[in-house]
């Protein structure tokens, strides 16, 4: 349980700290808008091209000694990111989402085959505690970069002391030497239904949807409330507000959506708070500012645990939860890689960040549509979906 959390610390810190920090290393490495979009869209593409390989991965060498690996190249990402001018920070950033990939995708498979009868409870801590460290990844980076003059290099590198913490605590697990059973038996039949059954691609949208809006958010939000009279100190802590606002509902959603019989409830209300935050957001207004960014934070904390309990309940056994997390990882992430990107883009054509913010809402409307189709009472087979016989 201690190594479930010590791995979600480190699953978004490295990649929340930047965006507080995106306009300092903008200005001074001279990137424009949509190269410094780039900075989050490099770890989002390695999770869309790696997320398939990890099961696989795992099973030849164990899924300890693959957690184990991708913490020691999480740590010399950040170092590497931290070290250098642009080259080192992109290939740096590369490192630091080839490494969280491999956490992303086992952590369900491997609380699913170790804890069975608490999924719902583990899910909910693993994503308090990564969400919690994700706040302070927001929050702390500009103080942080005023210590000892350490700049923003600095204070990049500061996020490898958890990393270097987990190294340490996880290594007695590299004395297991097998894996469970179950794990090893994925036949290419129950991968190549998940391809065709529109359940799981509904899983796959929504979860690559939920991942757009809060990566371009997290990317973009400090800049666009710098731009309606915030300091970039004041905007980082809007994100850190955000992100605080998530942590509740990262432990509350997994255990009311193990206890229901469906989620389409709580997929309507996710996809609600999106649509209402960003609008107000787009308002411009700061005295409802800090609701809007409240709002967004409840439905991406709603929704991230919807997405990753839906790997499970639509699911029958570790194996079909872990190759069900790779295909929406693997996908879905593809698809949130171009959001920080194109979001600059459209900055950059309008000159103004009105048509980006729409472009979110009308994907939010989308994650609603998406939703309802995830949340239905049913489990994916080989050649049908049914719904489960619940006691």
């Amino acid at each position: 349980m201690i190594g479930v959390i010590l791995i979600a610390i480190n699953l978004r810190s490295p990649l929340t700290s930047i965006g507080s920090l995106i306009t300092t290393i903008r200005t001074d490495l001279e990137l424009n808008h949509a190269l410094a979009g780039t900075i989050t869209t490099f770890p989002l593409l390695a999770f869309a091209l790696l997320s398939p390989f990890a099961p696989k991965i795992a099973h030849k060498i164990t899924m300890e000694r693959t957690i184990f690996l991708s913490l020691i190249v999480l740590a010399i990402g950040i170092i590497l990111r931290s070290s250098f001018g642009t080259v080192a920070l992109f290939a740096g950033t590369i490192l630091i989402g080839v490494a969280i990939s491999f956490g992303n995708v086992l952590l369900p498979g491997f609380i699913k085959m170790n804890f069975p009868l608490k999924v719902g409870i583990m899910t909910g801590m693993y994503g308090v505690f990564m969400n919690i460290f994700a706040a302070l990844g927001s929050g702390l980076s500009v103080p942080l970069t005023s210590i000892g003059e350490i700049g923003w290099k600095g204070s990049l590198a500061f996020w490898s002391i958890p990393v270097f913490v987990a190294i340490v605590i996880w290594a007695p697990q590299l004395k297991k030497t097998k894996e469970p059973i179950a794990y090893s038996k994925a036949t290419s039949q129950e991968k190549l239904s998940l391809v065709r059954s529109p359940l799981a691609w509904s899983i796959t949208l929504f979860m690559g949807l939920q991942s757009l809006i809060f990566y371009t958010l997290v990317t973009w939000l400090p800049e666009i409330l710098q731009g309606m009279g915030y300091s970039m100190s004041g905007a980082g802590w809007m994100l850190f507000f955000m992100q605080i606002a998530i942590l509740p509902f990262n432990f509350i959603i997994p255990i009311l959506a193990e206890r229901m019989k469906n989620q389409t409830l709580l997929s309507a209300a996710t996809a609600a708070l999106f649509i209402l935050g960003i609008s107000g957001v787009l308002l411009g207004k700061q005295s409802f500012m800090p609701v809007a960014v409240i709002m967004i934070g409840i439905g991406a904390g709603s929704a991230f645990s919807l997405s990753m309990m839906f790997f499970s309940l639509r699911t029958s056994n570790a194996v079909e939860a872990s190759d069900m997390s790779g295909m929406a990882q693997s996908f879905g992430y593809l698809l949130a890689a171009t959001g920080p990107i194109v979001f600059g883009a459209l900055h950059d054509m309008t000159d103004s960040w009105t048509m980006p913010l729409i472009m979110l809402i009308v994907l939010a409307v989308v994650i609603l549509i998406v939703g309802l189709s995830a949340g239905r009472d049913k489990v994916i087979r080989n050649k049908v979906e049914e719904e489960p016989t619940r006691s």
